[in-house]
């Protein structure tokens, strides 16, 4: 089943990850700040062989090799082998690995695993499960309770975060987290976190593709930051329900139009 080779290529890369946790790493410089290190290559390299084996027809677009096998195949493997590598690089273990595969125009299958928890989040494009250290499943509960919302501060973006976070009403209700991993998405489907904002263009994004489709399969409601579908490159929200979904959506088009606009 797909879903199973998507959890097994993920907790390959895992163990990658774990083994070199902590260790100095050889970085390879992909410019803007950006960097990829040994163990991106190598975690990459690990899920590219999980792939191979079980599906060698199928292509394969990854964060660090790039596309490969047929240009216009229905089933595209999107990989990110580690999310989160500044953290990693700086001995914070607040990574994923994510693998998700694209067959024709909808992301269908996908799994996101935390090295250091043991839990992998995934979709078989009918429901969504995160799987323990055990291999034990349970079903993912979104949940508003919180109030916690992660906010990707990676530039470039159309609306500046800091004027959502401002915008009257938002602290009365949301704390404002940054985490900077995939985590923070998967997190709102378990019930750890009410939302997840980014106003950066998340299609055909290794990095996003997984995280979007466990979201959605598990509930919660995902849109653009505009209330568009997410596909419209307005950037992505996900609400636990629809009522935090809602009342983000208002705060997001109140921030990006101020009440008193400094004049030029």
């Amino acid at each position: 089943m797909d879903h199973e080779i998507a959890i097994a290529a993920a907790l390959s890369a895992a163990e990658v990850i774990r083994e070199r946790y902590g260790h100095t790493l050889d970085r390879v410089d992909k410019g803007g700040g950006d960097f990829a290190t040994a163990a991106d290559l190598a975690a990459e390299q690990a899920i590219r062989d999980v792939l191979r084996a079980a599906v060698p027809d199928d292509a394969v677009t990854g964060e660090e090799q790039g596309a490969s096998g047929p240009a216009g195949a229905r089933r595209r493997w999107l990989v990110d082998p580690l999310c989160g590598t500044l953290n990693y690089a700086v001995r914070t273990p607040l990574v994923a690995v994510n693998v998700a595969l694209r067959d024709g125009a909808r992301v269908r299958v996908a799994a996101s695993a935390d090295p250091f928890s043991g839990e992998t989040y995934w979709t078989d494009g009918e429901v969504a499960r995160v799987r323990r250290a055990d291999g034990t499943d349970a079903p993912l509960v979104p949940s508003g309770g919180s109030g916690l919302v992660d906010v990707n501060l990676d530039p470039p973006f159309p609306v500046e975060p800091a004027l959502v976070i401002a915008a009257p009403g938002f602290r009365d209700r949301f704390r404002p987290r940054v985490m900077s991993t995939t985590l923070a998405l998967l997190w709102v489907a378990d019930g750890r976190r009410a939302a997840y904002l980014t106003f950066g263009d998340v299609r055909g994004s290794v990095h996003f593709a997984a995280g979007i489709a466990v979201c959605a399969a598990a509930g919660c409601v995902v849109s653009g930051t505009d209330g568009a579908p997410w596909e419209s490159g307005s950037g992505l929200l996900v609400g636990a329900d629809a009522e935090t979904h809602a009342a983000l959506l208002d705060l997001i088009r109140s921030g990006a139009r101020p009440e008193h606009p400094t004049s030029s």
